[in-house]
């Protein structure tokens, strides 16, 4: 099939459940492609001299190619070279908020003529990919006798591990939940990504060697030291869990939650876990007037989880408009669809009810102020302009900060920066520890998934360049020899 196609095929995205059927369970509420519409969306890509979309994406992915080799019928030749810039093809392209990134660099949505499908395009080949038994076990050309410890396996971690194992390393991923794929797999609801996808990434290292140490907290369970006695290197990809909380008058009642919590709890549930807070209606949105706060992508998350919860109504407090909503477009598209009410320009002000019992939000209406140097608007308070919001079950979705890791892991050499996150050397992943690197959310604060994947590859390569300069060991050393990080230093 010829590409260029845009004037003749129009965008069009796979199909999606109405917004009825799909609050009634957690399934992904879009589908797959099919081949031929995936070739036809893939013709659409004008081929640009300067792919704009390639550098709106963070792993530099080389889009414009393979969605030619798309179009053209060959999807295998369209996965391995999707797959080579990226771990997690098929995740990203679920999740991505496409419309910030590389669909939304696209030319012709710039130009008018309405941007190629990109990240479903992504989705396609990497399901096939799995589907027809492409992807399969890693097997390392050369077996090496260093190790490395990851510490979190979430999209960081994951990647990194699978770049480092390719490399012929021994790769053991510590992580405190009892599942390995971090918030990919707790934080993040199934009706976006649902868990057998991250399952079949996470088997697949475990199939290539990648040894999995889970309910294992760093610092409790096992020691820093320890690890560093244990492993050649080592990668800390914990993320950020830290939730920020509300401080207005009432926020310490019980009827106040962390978004993660709850994310975690549904998830869990759906697992077939019993949780005790959800079964005593705690983190259970059922029947429940729910008033979610914040407007990022997890703000999302949880009044789409609501709806699906059962809630009597679910509405979203955001203290600035919908144009300068933080999250993805389609989310907050699809969260209107599915019912949820936006309160835009409006900041929390009291929680009412007792240390027991939520009973509503007082809310301060807001408006934005003039455009600064930057063109960044800020708001303030209308003044005397008010508002109270049924509440049953309040949850605050304002972001996240890194845990105190110097304290966690008993290590006072790891240096942070003046937000709490993990010292780096400039335009490397390696920390003031010798022989620690460090990527994802935990130096770059909370951002997005292709963020991590992006910083977990790019930390193995810097990893893999410190084991073969810095400790000069060869492939084939010894596996007698001591090369333990304590014995380095």
């Amino acid at each position: 099939m010829d590409t260029n196609r845009f004037v003749i095929e129009v965008k069009k995205t796979p199909s999606k459940t109405d917004a009825k059927t799909r609050i009634e369970n957690f399934n992904e509420i879009y589908a797959d492609f099919k081949p031929t519409q995936a070739s036809h969306q893939a013709s659409r890509c004008a081929q640009c001299g300067v792919p704009f979309c390639q550098h709106g994406c963070p792993l530099s992915n080389n889009i414009p190619d393979w969605l030619r080799l798309t179009a053209e019928g060959r999807p295998q030749e369209a996965w391995e070279l999707s797959s080579a810039t990226s771990t997690l093809p098929e995740i990203c392209g679920r999740i991505c908020p496409q419309d910030r990134l590389c669909e939304g660099s696209c030319v012709l949505e710039q130009s008018g003529w309405q941007n190629v499908t990109i990240g479903s395009v992504e989705r396609y080949l990497g399901d096939m990919a799995f589907e027809n038994g492409w992807i399969e076990p890693i097997v390392p050309e050369t077996e090496r006798s260093q190790s490395i410890a990851i510490i979190g396996a979430g999209p960081a971690g994951i990647a990194a591990a699978d770049r480092l194992r390719t490399l012929g390393y021994k790769v053991t991923i510590y992580d405190r939940y009892d599942r390995a794929g971090g918030l990919l797999v707790y934080g993040i609801p199934s009706f976006k990504l649902e868990k057998h996808v991250v399952a079949r990434r996470t088997d697949r290292l475990a199939q290539s060697g990648v040894e999995y140490v889970m309910n294992c907290d760093i610092g409790t369970d096992i020691t820093f030291d320890d690890l560093r006695e244990k492993h050649d290197a080592i990668l800390v990809a914990t993320g950020v869990y830290k939730a920020r909380r509300l401080s207005v008058p009432g926020c310490g009642s019980k009827g106040v939650v962390a978004a993660l919590d709850y994310l975690i709890t549904s998830n869990k549930v759906g697992f077939g876990d019993q949780i005790e807070d959800f079964a005593n209606g705690r983190l259970d949105a059922n029947g429940k007037h729910v008033v979610v706060i914040g407007g990022g992508d997890t703000a999302m998350d949880c009044v789409r989880t609501a709806t699906r919860q059962g809630a009597k109504s679910v509405t979203c407090v955001y203290r600035r408009d919908r144009a300068n909503m933080p999250g993805s477009d389609r989310e907050v598209a699809n969260a209107e669809e599915e019912g949820v009410r936006f309160e835009w320009l409006s900041a929390p002000k009291a929680v009412l009810g007792d240390a027991e019992t939520v009973e509503g939000l007082k809310i301060q209406r807001m408006r934005l102020t003039t455009p600064d140097a930057q063109g960044r608007q800020g708001v303030e308070d209308i003044h005397g302009n008010e508002a109270d919001l049924p509440a049953d079950l309040i949850i605050e979705a304002l972001g996240f900060e890194p845990e105190n890791m110097p304290l966690m892991f008993n290590e006072p050499k790891l240096e942070v920066t003046r937000w709490g996150t993990l010292k780096t050397m400039a335009g490397e992943f390696s920390t003031t520890v010798k022989g620690v690197f460090a990527a994802g959310d935990i130096v770059r604060g909370a951002s997005l998934v292709v963020w991590a994947v992006r910083e977990g590859q790019d930390a193995a390569a810097d990893i893999h360049h410190y084991l073969q300069t810095e400790l000069l060991v060869p492939a084939n050393a010894n596996d007698d020899a001591s090369y333990a990080l304590g014995a380095a230093e």
